[in-house]
């Protein structure tokens, strides 16, 4: 179902949440089954739980950079690390690795998630000046790790529709949103097409979620800011302004999904920047007036390790 014709609404300005001062803040994810935000900081190799009900931020260090992370059951997350896709107990923090490393030392992988029958989908991106070298992947129930897409230079943002037809996936580079026909039986994609466009210089799409309206908020690394769009109609719904340039990931949560939660980063910046933008690396909280939809899990057949 497309989402509804609506005006615009008024700009926002997001407010600091936590002073995390991150150095690459990302793979924002709200886990209904314990009331708290999951975020990463890739540089940094941690994995963040944030409980806004008590302001406590609890950090497990994963040894390697740590890109994505979903929920996978009770005291359970899968987590993308530069050593491979691994299980992770938030309890303990003891890690299983489901795959092996990734084959080329100049790859890691980026952003993820779950799509609605549970498989886990995460990209890469290419670590030198290489474009075109990375790919998007599938990990399905039994462990099973297939390449959906190749010739992507920065995969970020993954989202889906509500009726299970249509999957939304940013390459950052293409400045671009693209649409594609999903399985949702087997988990094939096909017929994929430009929704959005960004213009050159406004920031780059990187990290993204979707609303109970089956509208897109897209944050723009290096634009300061999210962005709400209509991917139907391609209409500009909102904007929510980041006192950080290099905003990275947004997901709504709270007990009522309506938060916007928004994970930036400080890494490459400038001392200069960086004096203009002391909050970079910071998490930060809007409340747009929009409601977000549950997290998906990651469902799998076993918990051994298969590699």
């Amino acid at each position: 179902m497309a989402p509804a014709a609506a005006p615009a609404a008024p700009d926002l300005t997001a407010e600091l949440l936590l002073p995390a001062q991150a150095a690459l803040g990302e793979g924002a994810l709200w886990n209904g089954q314990d009331q708290r935000l999951y975020w990463v900081d890739i540089e940094g190799r941690v994995l963040h739980i944030f409980d806004p009900a008590t302001g406590h931020d609890r950090q497990l260090p994963t040894g390697s950079r740590v890109s994505t992370v979903v929920p996978a059951g009770p005291d359970s997350v899968l987590v993308a690390l530069q050593t491979g896709i691994h299980r992770l107990h938030t309890t303990t923090g003891a890690l299983t690795p489901l795959t092996p490393p990734l084959p080329d030392p100049n790859l890691r992988y980026n952003d993820g998630k779950c799509d609605p029958a549970g498989r886990f989908w995460v990209g890469t991106m290419v670590l030198n000046d290489k474009p075109r070298g990375a790919g998007l992947y599938r990990l399905d129930a039994d462990h099973r790790l297939y390449q959906l897409l190749e010739h992507v230079t920065i995969s970020n943002g993954l989202v889906w529709t509500a009726d299970q037809r249509t999957m939304y996936y940013i390459d950052t580079p293409t400045l671009s949103v693209q649409a594609f026909d999903y399985d949702h039986a087997t988990g094939a994609i096909g017929n994929g097409r430009i929704a959005l466009r960004f213009a050159a210089g406004a920031g780059s799409p990187d990290g993204m979620t979707i609303d109970a309206a089956g509208n897109l908020w897209i944050a723009l690394w290096g634009g300061s800011r999210v962005v709400c769009h209509n991917p139907v109609s391609g209409q500009l719904l909102q904007t929510v302004h980041v006192p950080a340039p290099y905003t990275a990931s947004c997901a709504f949560g709270g007990p009522d999904l309506q938060t916007l939660f928004i994970t930036t980063a400080r890494a490459g910046l400038s001392e200069e920047i960086l004096r203009q933008y002391p909050h970079s690396g910071d998490l930060f909280q809007v409340r747009p007036g929009a409601t977000g939809v549950p997290a998906n899990s990651y469902r799998d057949h076993t918990k051994d390790i298969i590699n």
